[in-house]
């Protein structure tokens, strides 16, 4: 399972680089590459959503490996 928990990590950081980009330049990558809510671009942000919410859990992995 740890490798789904590293690529999840890496979707959801690669999708804070894409608002970092939104925020500052006002450019969103994603819909520069895929288009504009294409469904291409919907899927992408889905999967990245879905995996922001997966790792709502590792606050609890982690503070059971602390305990």
């Amino acid at each position: 399972m740890k490798w789904f928990d590293n690529t999840a990590l890496t979707l959801v950081i690669i999708g804070a680089v894409n608002w970092l980009l939104v925020g500052i330049f006002r450019f969103d990558l994603v819909a520069f590459l895929f288009g504009n809510l294409s469904w291409l671009s919907r899927i992408i942000y889905t999967i990245v959503g879905l995996c922001g919410l997966y790792l709502i859990s590792l606050f609890g992995r982690i503070k059971n490996m602390s305990e």
